[in-house]
């Protein structure tokens, strides 16, 4: 016997409930049979009756704004002979690359499904969510996986489902008191997402009123107390700009991760202000690379176009950045990051006639852009840095209860 088949109880567990769990089947949780919609593609409307598949099941929810489309009354009666959506119903993606995905039904507004989706109904012992959120753990999801195995695609057999080893508590006091903690911890990740859209939205809306893009005319929305005109520059003019280079990678004595500098690549950059890398530049390769200053912008001009970051720290950067050294009596440094969306834009124009996206260093010097006053700029960039810092900690929020949902996930069931 595995470890998991002896173990009768999870790691953690609501005080006062004390009894083994039971091994069961999938089926034995089930009022019915698993099922699924039609297998025939129905003829897709403009109206009617909303009709769903996997492409609608995002973040363990269903996304009605990504419906296929609709069905007629008529069709929609014909597939409710052999399943009708209700409420609490629990789906389980059953074939193609999202195998596994989950949702729980929650409206009792009329829709259909498409033969991808399984649907599962719980009977009066089991809770839906408890059953919703069973289907989530590592132990059905890595059976999902190993039995839907084998063809040109996954695809997981309802009946060989309906056979899945699962443990639950025979008391559904214990399971409703399960999901509802998880059902809490959803609802923190689901509001801090809409936080990071509205930031998002945001910071986008405030880049299009705030930032001169065309030619000769100022932003739309300012700061009280600026009204002179923007200036024209090419970047050239903003800083030294410098193309990165590659120290020979047979030279093993170049590269010291331990107590290098940062080399930088497309790769490594994720976020705004990037301090490490995964290969580093040793003392020695110091020598032959190009290290450029703390606070040097960096714009990726072949291949990655748009992936921009500044410099945390000294360091080196591989051929396909430039990056640019601004010149901070004149120039804000967050105000010409920001600003770097809007260069990439332009050099994806440049490079779109090619058949690989490439910007060489003349053609990124000579990309003109609009410039405020020092004391405008510094405005500018104090708003979009702090709603960048904003959007950075909603991101490492969502990432934490995460993290915290799937410890319960993995030590409150077996």
């Amino acid at each position: 016997m595995s470890n998991k088949e002896e173990r009768k109880a999870p790691v953690l567990r609501f005080k006062g409930f004390t009894d083994d769990w039971e091994q069961k089947e999938l089926i034995d949780v089930l009022k019915q049979h698993i099922t699924d919609g039609p297998h025939e593609t129905p003829k897709i409307m403009k109206e009617g009756i909303p009709f769903i598949s996997v492409e609608a099941i995002v973040n363990n929810k269903i996304d009605f704004k990504r419906k296929r489309g609709y069905i007629s009354n008529e069709y929609n009666e014909k597939c409710n002979q052999k399943y009708k959506p209700q409420k609490n119903d629990v789906y389980l993606v059953k074939s193609g690359s999202t195998v596994g995905k989950t949702a729980i039904v929650e409206t009792n507004i009329p829709f259909n499904i498409w033969s991808p989706l399984a649907a599962l109904r719980p009977n009066n012992a089991t809770s839906p969510y408890f059953l919703f959120y069973l289907l989530q753990t590592d132990n059905l999801q890595s059976q999902v996986i190993n039995k839907s195995k084998g063809g040109t695609q996954p695809n997981l057999s309802m009946r060989l489902l309906e056979h899945f080893k699962i443990f639950v508590p025979n008391n559904i006091d214990y399971q409703t008191q399960i999901a509802r903690l998880l059902i809490n911890v959803d609802k923190i990740i689901s509001l801090q997402q809409r936080k990071l859209d509205i930031l998002r939205q945001l910071k986008k809306t405030y880049l299009s009123e705030m930032y001169c893009i065309k030619k000769l005319q100022n932003p739309k929305l300012r700061f009280l107390g600026f009204s002179t005109n923007w200036k024209k520059y090419q970047i050239k003019q903003l800083g030294k700009v410098i193309t990165g280079s590659t120290p020979s990678t047979k030279h093993s004595e170049y590269y010291n991760n331990k107590d290098g500098i940062p080399w930088v690549t497309p790769t490594d950059i994720h976020q705004n202000i990037t301090y490490s890398s995964a290969r580093k530049i040793s003392k020695k390769g110091q020598k032959i690379a190009r290290i450029v200053p703390q606070n040097t912008i960096l714009v990726t001009c072949i291949a990655s176009i748009g992936k921009n970051t500044i410099l945390g720290q000294m360091g080196s950067f591989n051929q396909q950045i430039n990056g640019l050294i601004p010149d901070f009596k004149k120039y804000d440094l967050y105000f010409l990051f920001t600003q770097t969306e809007f260069w990439s834009l332009k050099m994806k124009q440049l490079a779109s006639a090619g058949t690989m996206q490439i910007v060489n260093k003349k053609e990124f010097e000579n990309i003109e852009t609009f410039i405020p006053n020092l004391n405008e700029q510094q405005k500018i960039g104090s708003l979009f840095l702090q709603l960048d810092n904003c959007v950075s900690d909603t991101q490492k929020k969502i990432t934490s209860f995460k993290q915290i949902k799937n410890f319960l996930l993995q030590n409150m069931f077996i």
